[in-house]
């Protein structure tokens, strides 16, 4: 298929508005890839047989190609970068081949870091140029840092000397700030001009930029205004004069952001007001840009995603489909780290090697205390982290935090205790063991939570990542203090 007629399919991608469809999709793609391995497979076997096989073998595997591109061509981009994230390597490969094109960039852009890597990897240095030119000045700053050295200069010299100073300033704000989230296509208009001048002027447009729900007033020296939605154009007279009606006459009284502002706290921001776009205006009182609700929701998710791998100890540059070198690379660490924790636990046991075998049951329960207290470390860290992220934590909060979650470990303690030693009672025949369990759970539920909470906030007073190996330091918290509290008690107290 010739690039014309490829790049006219791709016209018309859609996105699929139902996972089962996106499902079938994928499905559907795997079925392909897999027939056209088989048929080649078999074509091959025979070449020695047929006459003519290597054309037949050539004519069998441009069938398959076209009729998997022609299944790819009407996909949305953000649809193909989810089908390539569920490929392993080589099919990846294989249908990356397939939808390159103008939306390249695009798709780039949709697919996570890892998934992204490898597909930059095989792509020639022309090819990424042509793929960066494609994209708008932010869109290509988050592209930039995964892309080889050298490319950003060649598309960098081929820009506009705007799309030159937007591209400088997006790639100038660190990636957790709302600079390097804006967009800079935009509308703006001037508080003096009446609606008919701009209903007027928003028709030059082919179309308007997405999630255009308000237009941007700036006066004569574009200094900024407010905001004006676009539903009061529609329903008020064409005669108003902007200010008249725009949303907000003076810059305070709008909601508005610092490219220099925490992306986390925008996030809240639009979450708190429920906004689609949001100015942002530099010190100087002029726009810069806007924030949309989609570049929100994409930072939440991403963020999202690197909090659920970093609580495991793991980077988002692993996916499922990686070598097993890369794998090894991405894990090690904190693999270490538990092998020394466990180490460390075992020594605890071996400690009171004595006490086990003169009270066999001790054996038993004491996996109970160090679970028990592994998990509520987990719901306590996973609340800070969440708590953190939603920008509820102060640096001062740490011993309000600290006295909140210490009574309510207590009370569990006491509670879930209390039950497992009338358990522990019955089966053994104890009550001092019973006494015990209580106490040693209560006490290790206690560690759990000063461990939960002082772990995410010590990393985050300290420039760390505050969710990064939380459950497995939890655990190994927990696990070591779990037994050497319920066994030192055993002890003094039963031997």
């Amino acid at each position: 298929m010739s690039a014309q007629n490829k790049n006219d399919l791709s016209a018309t991608a859609s996105p699929l508005t139902d996972s089962d469809d996106l499902q079938q999709q994928l499905s559907q793609v795997q079925i392909l890839l897999a027939r056209h391995r088989a048929v080649d497979k078999l074509v091959h076997q025979q070449q020695q047989q047929l006459p003519q096989s290597e054309l037949i073998e050539s004519l069998v595997h441009k069938q398959h190609l076209l009729e998997l591109q022609l299944k790819l061509a009407p996909m949305h981009p953000a649809d193909i970068a989810y089908i390539l994230e569920a490929l392993p390597l080589e099919d990846r490969l294989e249908v990356w081949d397939l939808v390159r094109a103008e939306r390249d960039g695009e798709i780039l852009l949709e697919v996570s870091d890892a998934v992204r890597e490898s597909l930059i990897e095989v792509m020639e240095r022309t090819e990424l140029v042509a793929a960066a030119e494609t994209l708008d000045a932010d869109e290509l700053a988050d592209l930039a840092p995964d892309l080889p050295e050298g490319v950003i200069d060649d598309v960098y010299r081929k820009l506009s000397a705007e799309e030159r100073e937007r591209l400088r300033s997006a790639m100038s704000y660190p990636k957790e700030a709302v600079g390097s989230l804006m967009d800079f296509d935009l509308v703006s208009i001037r508080e003096d001009v009446t609606l008919e001048v701009v209903l007027r002027y928003l028709r030059f447009f082919d179309e308007l930029p997405n999630h255009t729900d308000q237009l941007f007033v700036v006066d004569r020296n574009e200094n900024f205004k407010g905001t004006l939605p676009l539903k009061l154009v529609l329903i008020n007279d064409p005669d108003i004069e902007v200010w008249q009606i725009m949303k907000s006459k003076a810059k305070n009284d709008c909601i508005y952001l610092s490219p220099d502002d925490k992306a986390d706290e925008a996030a809240a921001t639009f979450q708190r007001y429920d906004l689609v776009s949001a100015p942002v205006i530099d010190n100087n009182n002029k726009l810069l840009g806007r924030l949309t609700v989609n570049s929100v929701m994409d930072f939440i998710s991403d963020e999202a995603d690197n909090e659920q791998l970093a609580n495991a100890g793991l980077k988002e540059e692993e996916d499922i489909f990686a070598s097993v070198w890369d794998s090894l690379k991405n894990r090690w660490h904190w693999l270490a780290l538990n092998l020394v924790t466990a180490f460390i636990a075992s020594r605890v046991i071996g400690v009171f090697e004595d006490t086990i075998s003169q009270l066999v049951a001790l054996a038993a329960l004491m996996p109970i205390v160090a679970g028990i207290g592994g998990n509520s470390g987990n719901q306590t860290i996973t609340m800070i982290v969440r708590a953190i992220a939603m920008g509820q934590v102060q640096p001062d909060a740490m011993v309000r935090l600290l006295k909140k979650e210490c009574s309510v470990a207590i009370l569990n303690g006491v509670i879930w205790g209390g039950i497992i030693g009338v358990v522990a009672w019955l089966l053994y025949d104890n009550l001092q063991l019973g006494l015990v369990m209580v106490v040693a759970m209560s006490l290790n539920l206690l560690l759990a939570a000063i461990a939960g909470v002082g772990i995410p906030l010590l990393r985050q007073k300290f420039g760390g990542d505050p969710a990064a190996g939380g459950s497995v330091m939890i655990t190994a918290i927990t696990d070591s203090g779990g037994f050497f509290i319920f066994l030192g008690l055993a002890k003094l107290f039963l031997i």
